[in-house]
Parts: C-alpha cells; sequence; structure tokens
C-alpha cells in the first residue's frame, strides 16, 4: 500500500488523477464514505444509498483518487439561476498538503464557470476561510452565512 509520509521523504508521489462522476461504482461509494466519515460527516444512520443520490443529483461530484484511493473530493450544487455552491470539499488527512484540496476547488470552479454560472458560493466551515480566500473567495460586505436545523444531516 502506498505510504505518503514515506512518499514525501523520498520525494516521490504518484500520479493524483481527478475526474467528475455521476453514477459511482460500490468500490467508489464505499471510499467516499470513508472520506465523509474521517471528517465527521458520516453517521450509523446514513447510508450508502443516500450517498449514490448525493453524487447523482450533484450539479458535478469531483474526486482525486491516487493508487486506486479517493484522496479527495468536492462536490457544487446548482441553483439553476447562475449561482451554484461548492459543498462537501474534502480531503483525506494522509494527502492533505499537497494542493489536492486546490485543485479540486479550482477543477470545480472551472467546470461552474464552463457550465455558465456566474456566481459561486459556499460556507468556510471551521478553520478554512484562509484556505479559500487563498482561492479568491471572499466574505462579501454585511453578509455572514446563516443555516436552520442541524448542520450535520
Amino acid at each position: 500500500m502506498f505510504d505518503p509520509l514515506r512518499a514525501y521523504k523520498i520525494g516521490f508521489f504518484p500520479m493524483m488523477r481527478y475526474r467528475f462522476i455521476k453514477i459511482p461504482d460500490e468500490k467508489t461509494l464505499a471510499r467516499l464514505a470513508a472520506l465523509y466519515a474521517e471528517q465527521g460527516w458520516w453517521t450509523s444512520k446514513d447510508r450508502l444509498s443516500m450517498l449514490r443520490r448525493m453524487v447523482r443529483q450533484s450539479h458535478c461530484f469531483l474526486i482525486a483518487e491516487e493508487d486506486g484511493q479517493v484522496a479527495g473530493m468536492g462536490r457544487a450544487l446548482n441553483a439553476w439561476s447562475g449561482e451554484a455552491y461548492i459543498h462537501d470539499v474534502a480531503v483525506l488527512k494522509a494527502f492533505r498538503g499537497r494542493k489536492v484540496g486546490s485543485q479540486l476547488v479550482k477543477r470545480l470552479v472551472s467546470r461552474l464557470k464552463r457550465d455558465g454560472v456566474r456566481w459561486i458560493g459556499l460556507i468556510a466551515s471551521g478553520n478554512s476561510a484562509p484556505f479559500y480566500e487563498s482561492l479568491g473567495f471572499t466574505s462579501p460586505p454585511g453578509s455572514r452565512a446563516m443555516t436552520l436545523g442541524d448542520p450535520n444531516v
């Protein structure tokens, strides 16, 4: 199995592959569920059928893979009014520090713009605001994110 720390020490990384998916196979679904779980976004109540629906119903769902492992993911939801929202950007801890998250967001933004989206929003949760700011995102003056209900549904 690939050891990212060892690879980093010797200066070698296999090629990270990025691809948009719409109908994931069972193996990919299980790997995505593991990534959601590592983020704390997966509970015992969640099912692969729900995840399959999330992938299919997203405007686009992007994964980063290396050596057969899903290293990261991100998706976008289209409001069909020239607006879209980037959601669920995550990278496995073992792959962090390699610009995987940046590539996921850049590729999602590029795809959305190509698809005619003029405004792209997201919620920068935890301490992720500096990461998104480094990619050009800003907080609109006088605005703040608001939610209703459990954010961990």
